[in-house]
């Protein structure tokens, strides 16, 4: 995707093709007799849900297993890794489904959140488990004779699971009792981003396209740390962007002061704040009065936040390249490389 403009949108185009089939798939599933209004509905959801985003996280398994492969893919090759890379977003949309549910979250890529729908409701919560399950139904009929099947469906099975586990931190350490700033320390967001975020963002697409390639997973892991490390980068960039982005921008309306958010925001207002303004947070943090929300954010610019944010994504992309470059396979350096040019002082 790096090479040229024109290029990125036919991948985008052909990719979006490839969705269109497994989709067409999916509505004619033996395994279940749709009514016309069933049908309807899935049809609905999955168009709503699944291919409405930057869709980065699925390209990112084609052109990873472009760049293992050395070379321009077949027809097959660019099929396959293209089916990998929507149960990468399937997996996305089963979790921000239920995500938004659980944060009461109200936009989501620029329009109302599925279940603010009016005629959906609770009912999302049910199409988050039908995305879940069509991961399987996909990798089942597309790779169930490949050497490699067992290992994807470990691998979408762990990824899920350590993210779930990421989402449970985050909910425990943000809703828990009372509101307690005092549990906001930097190896907590760390964990929580770790699990929440970086592995099914970053490690999985790479992770795809390495089984592909018919590598052995355990061969990688100084490269998964890095994905990792890469992950925590992207999602403070996240944090950073829910306060000062242009909601127009990036789609959606930042509302981590508002729910009480363990953002990295905070955990370094926290660290350095003095105590006139450690009662400012205590006060505001976390209260949907606009008043209180504006008095955190005007908090913030006088810590220097914006500063401090820009020299941690300076060193934070100074140490990735370091690491990156200390990898033994100059194919994986180009991979993770890639990766990280398209995140490097993103916007949205």
């Amino acid at each position: 995707m790096a090479e040229t403009n024109g290029k990125a949108v036919d991948l985008k185009t052909n990719f979006l093709q490839i969705y269109s089939r497994l989709k067409s798939d999916l509505l004619d599933d033996p395994a279940f007799s749709f009514t016309e209004d069933s049908r309807q509905w899935i049809d609905r959801m999955l168009d709503y849900n699944v291919p409405g985003g930057k869709l980065n996280r699925g390209i990112s398994v084609v052109d990873s297993y472009e760049i293992l492969k050395e070379g321009q893919l077949s027809d097959d090759e660019f099929f396959f890794a293209g089916v990998l890379g929507w149960c990468v977003e399937w997996l996305q949309a089963y979790f921000l489904v239920l995500d938004d549910i659980m944060d009461n979250s109200h936009t989501r890529r620029g329009q109302p959140c599925w279940f603010r729908l009016p005629k959906v409701g609770i009912i999302a919560a049910n199409d988050g488990i039908i995305l879940r399950n069509h991961i399987p139904r996909i990798l089942n009929r597309h790779f169930r004779d490949k050497t490699y099947y067992v290992h994807l469906l470990d691998l979408f099975n762990e990824v899920e699971f350590q993210t779930a586990s990421g989402q449970m931190l985050d909910l425990i350490t943000t809703h828990e009792g009372e509101k307690d700033l005092s549990k906001y320390k930097m190896p907590v967001y760390n964990r929580i981003v770790q699990y929440k975020t970086a592995y099914y963002s970053f490690y999985l697409p790479v992770a795809c396209a390495l089984l592909m390639a018919g590598e052995t997973l355990d061969n990688y892991v100084d490269a998964k740390r890095v994905l990792v490390e890469m992950g925590t980068y992207f999602q403070v960039q996240d944090d950073y962007l829910d306060c000062f982005g242009d909601p127009d921008f990036i789609g959606k309306i930042g509302t981590d002061i508002e729910d009480f958010k363990c953002s990295w925001l905070v955990v370094k207002a926290l660290e350095i704040a003095d105590e006139d303004q450690l009662k400012i947070l205590e006060e505001n943090y976390g209260k949907s009065d606009p008043a209180c929300v504006t008095k955190v954010k005007s908090l913030y610019k006088d810590l220097k936040l914006q500063a401090i944010f820009s020299e941690y994504e300076r060193t934070s992309y100074e140490q990735l390249i370091s690491a990156i470059e200390a990898q033994p396979s100059k194919q994986v350096q180009e991979v993770l490389k890639s990766f990280l040019h398209k995140i490097y002082k993103r916007q949205k």
